[in-house]
């Protein structure tokens, strides 16, 4: 027995001395899964796969596919472009995607028995979205109007109206030849060498125009009959136009259309019944004022006669989008505190379960045509995002890919769930995040890292980062605080209502109570602690820099410094007049309580400002009057725009840099340590 604990004690020393910590680049260049598309008769799974590729300084998507739960392989290929958007003909036979192969997005089909893309479009602008009839024989896709300023800037130059320069999205039809054969065989186009066309190929047909109108079409979806089509529309693309989203039906014989839903805010289209006779819509019904945070509802409504009937009345949390309905049920995955079940929700009674012997947390998922087959990307909470497959009733789960493998011989974060209460009583948890050693004996410097939203949510994960290296700050020997603050998602109506006139200050307790809490546990060091967070983590981090001096350090990621000039400059003004129930003209005071600049006179933690140099979400004033603030009081403070991008940093050497600039900050701050930007490279092409 002595022996062979020797064995096993000297087994885990030498697999741990073998554990290493990711670099910075290794993190970014995780590749991760999503858009699950089953087969009509449920025997091959597509997904999509992202990579990171260096030397273009871009995320690549391509798509993937798995037959009959065999090892994936790659399907698609689009040189210094992504592919996206599968989906299966009808018949299984073929797979059709959207790629821009230097001819804009243009839609491309591959035959399941192999062989290469052929191009079935050429429209001039850009397609949007599409879907295979169900006859298999044509395409309705949606791509926008055609814009053209020319003839008006070479008379007056270049200006734009607010709110009224956009351009419109409208559905259109293309027909493919009955002769499956041909599919085959090289379609027709020009070249800039030669303006002939191919032999022995077809031509790309034409698309035929099914819609006209002072309406965009944002959503459609094809009746299982093939009759119809549902389109979600609003009257122009503009992103407050959203809250006028309708639903009307187009018949394809007579291309009349006619609308089905109008209620006075927002109408989501979400699935056609199996018989193509409903409708199911999720909608804040005539709610226009709290909408960003009250649940949106869930409908299913007959096309014949307009009625309806609410489903999953009982279901507390906001039902706003990502449903399929089959014959066996209405399926949907929703957060319910840090995980994210599969439910069921009946389409006759309105009741709802859980789906046992699934992931803890479910995100896409796709069905096939008879609903006893289904595929979902999810992960447990040690685990990345995986593609399975599963039947119904009760799933027997299949692990299609193995993006776990990417972690092996990584420390990783090791998360726990916690709870405590803030101060005004509400219950808040939050993941704590572990290093790998952790000793229980220590007190740790504490990183609390803030979530956007507010109606995100943090979950336990082995990789939690973004712009923010916190796998190599929980290796240096500290814990990482992520809570899910009033206002996130998953905890209901109730707890995101919280939020209302109250940002910022209820959330700053939120945190506050968390640090606390920890403290309490004897887990924590309070003499080294840092702050940031993005969005509205990086408002709330804000907050925190005007509002308290417990921080060491504090970094604000595209955050609200003032809300009153935040309202004038944003895309989204209904998000402020909703939370903080009025305009800077009509309720001063609670504009002034809220923003962050109010007490900059108070401010004396060291911040880190981070933006993106066009961010119309949250305008990049806000990051220069909060960096004015602070100098103007001697708070030693730094400014970096982030140079063509807005409120996120999508490309991986942005990203980089942005996860550097937090790493020299706060180790300079919390651990006295002056770290220079590494020069050259030493990244490679993981395309």
């Amino acid at each position: 027995m002595k022996k062979l604990t020797f064995f096993f004690y000297l087994f885990t020393v030498v697999s741990y001395a073998q554990m290493r910590v990711p670099t910075m680049e290794e993190v970014i260049s995780l590749r991760t899964v999503g858009n699950p598309v089953l087969s009509p008769d449920g025997k091959i799974v597509a997904f999509t796969v992202q990579t990171t590729d260096w030397s273009e300084n871009r995320f690549d998507t391509e798509i993937w596919i798995s037959k009959e739960g065999k090892k994936p392989f790659q399907l698609t290929n689009t040189l210094k472009g992504s592919s996206t958007n599968p989906a299966f003909s009808p018949d299984g036979q073929w797979i059709a995607f959207l790629a821009d192969r230097g001819n804009k997005n243009q839609i491309y089909t591959i035959r399941m028995e192999g062989g290469e893309a052929r191009m079935m479009t050429k429209e001039e602008e850009s397609i949007s979205a599409f879907d295979w009839h169900p006859d298999g024989k044509r395409f309705i896709f949606s791509k926008p109007d055609k814009e053209d300023k020319k003839e008006r800037e070479k008379r007056y130059g270049s200006f734009e109206v607010d709110d009224k320069e956009f351009v419109r999205s409208h559905l259109w039809e293309v027909s493919l030849s009955t002769d499956s054969r041909e599919l085959s065989e090289l379609p027709c186009y020009e070249t800039v060498d030669s303006l002939k066309s191919k032999a022995n190929c077809i031509e790309c047909p034409k698309g035929k125009r099914l819609t006209e109108g002072a309406f965009t079409i944002t959503n459609f979806i094809i009746s299982p009959d093939g009759s119809k089509v549902a389109i979600n529309h609003q009257p122009d693309p503009l992103i407050n136009s959203g809250f006028k989203a309708d639903i009307s039906i187009l018949d394809l014989a007579t291309q009349k259309l006619t609308p089905l839903v109008t209620n006075l805010s927002t109408d989501g289209l979400e699935d056609w019944s199996p018989d193509s006779k409903e409708i199911l819509f999720s909608s804040n019904l005539n709610d226009t004022t709290s909408n960003y945070y009250l649940n949106g509802k869930l409908f299913a409504i007959a096309i014949s006669d307009k009625r309806q009937r609410q489903l999953a009345k009982e279901l507390d949390e906001d039902l706003s989008s990502g449903y399929v309905w089959r014959s066996s049920g209405i399926y949907t995955s929703l957060w319910n505190k840090t995980k994210r079940p599969l439910y069921k929700i009946d389409p006759k009674t309105g009741n709802h379960s859980i789906v046992p012997n699934t992931p803890d947390q479910i995100f896409a998922i796709s069905f096939s045509k008879s609903g006893d087959q289904f595929a979902f990307t999810g992960r447990n909470g040690d685990q990345v995002t995986e593609v399975y497959t599963a039947s119904t009733p009760l799933p027997k789960v299949q692990t299609i890919t193995n993006m776990n493998s990417q972690l092996t011989n990584w420390k990783v974060a090791q998360s726990e769930v916690i709870r405590w209460k803030s101060k005004d009583g509400a219950t808040i948890e939050g993941v704590l995040h572990k290093p790998k050693e952790y000793d229980p004996s220590k007190k740790y410097p504490l990183m609390v890292v803030i979530h956007g939203g507010p109606t995100g949510i943090d979950s336990p994960t082995p990789v939690p980062g973004y712009v923010y290296p916190l796998l190599q700050w929980l290796d240096k020997g500290c814990l990482v605080l992520r809570p899910n603050y009033r206002g996130s998602a998953g905890y209901g109506e109730a707890f995101r209502s919280l939020n209302v006139k109250n940002l910022g200050v209820g959330d700053a307790w939120d945190v506050l109570s968390g640090i606390d809490y920890l403290d309490s546990k004897g887990l924590i060091d309070k003499s080294k602690m840092g702050s940031m967070g993005w969005s509205q983590g990086g408002y709330i981090s804000a907050y925190l820099t005007t509002h308290t001096d417990i921080f060491k350090a504090i970094s604000v990621g595209a955050g609200i410094s003032n809300w009153m000039t935040y309202y004038v400059n944003t895309d989204i003004h209904p998000f402020t007049r909703q939370y903080l129930k009025g305009t800077p003209w009509s309720d001063e005071a609670i504009y002034k309580l809220t923003s962050p600049i109010t007490n900059i006179n108070n401010a004396k933690t060291p911040t880190l400002i981070q933006h993106g140099e066009f961010d119309k979400r949250v305008p990049v004033a806000n990051a220069y009057e909060l960096v004015q603030g602070l100098r103007d009081k001697g708070v030693k403070s730094e400014l970096i725009i982030y140079k063509g991008f807005g409120h996120g940093i999508t490309k991986p050497k942005e990203r980089l840099a942005a996860t550097w600039h937090n790493w020299q900050w706060f180790n300079k701050y919390i651990w006295g340590e002056d770290v220079e930007l590494p020069l050259g490279t030493k990244t490679e092409d993981k395309k």
